[in-house]
């Protein structure tokens, strides 16, 4: 009696089985990577209006505090642009030319010039943006519990245009949160250093090297706090 199916087909339920398991988890770790804000908003970089606001000349160069633009950032949960106004106090047409400013200088900065005289609003494109199903991100409430705006916004000073450097995401933000109740030397800053981002980058890389040293002093950040950072899901969503 003749074989209907060769002997190596008795391997074939064993081939099979481990092809689609190899093949399920390969696809489940393609979008576990691939469809996270982690790939797709992480270095997200619009185009401004006109040549963009330059935070590695202003901020960096310049020395600019980040709120002499972000004024409400202490007060209020938004983090507020600047008006046109503020914007013309710099680069309105007679400073430039008490400053000599050259040609592509005023080239460059006709959009805001244009903006004040017209009475209007620099379009900005957003960077940093939340799902609709997130409450907004208190900046006032992070400032004031000695969050820098290094750990969420990254090296602002040299950027010549503003980027997205983290991905923003809750797994991301919940990371965040129990660091600080568990190693609170890696977040927490003192509040008058929050904005001073070239002490802060090199304060949290001192603190993670040596812990220990730096512990004691967030510490007494956090338990000045009226309350620790929340992981509820109210605390976040509606």
């Amino acid at each position: 009696m003749s074989v209907l199916f060769p002997k190596w087909m008795n391997a074939f339920p064993t081939i099979a089985a481990l092809a689609g398991v190899g093949g399920l988890t390969t696809a489940v770790a393609g979008f576990w990577y691939y469809a996270t804000p982690k790939f797709w908003e992480v270095g997200y970089m619009p185009a401004q209006p006109g040549a963009g606001f330059n935070h590695q000349i202003h901020a960096g160069r310049l020395g600019m505090d980040c709120r002499y633009c972000h004024s409400n950032v202490e007060r209020s949960a938004e983090a507020n642009i600047p008006s046109a106004s503020v914007c013309f106090g710099c680069h309105a047409e007679a400073r430039l030319a008490k400053l000599a400013q050259s040609e592509v200088h005023r080239e460059r900065t006709d959009f805001v010039r244009e903006a004040y005289a017209g009475d209007a609003s620099i379009p900005w494109t957003r960077v940093h943006k939340l799902p609709d199903y997130v409450r907004n991100f208190p900046h006032d409430v992070h400032v004031s519990a000695g969050v820098s705006c290094f750990s969420c916004h990254g090296q602002i000073l040299s950027m010549p245009v503003v980027f997205q450097s983290q991905s923003i995401s809750m797994s991301w933000c919940l990371d965040c949160h129990r660091s600080v109740r568990e190693r609170p030397e890696e977040v927490l800053v003192p509040r008058d250093k929050v904005t001073n981002l070239v002490w802060v980058e090199e304060h949290l890389k001192q603190a993670r090297q040596d812990p220990g040293k730096h512990r004691p002093a967030a510490r007494l950040i956090l338990e000045s706090l009226r309350d620790a950072p929340p992981e509820n899901c109210g605390a976040c969503h509606y």
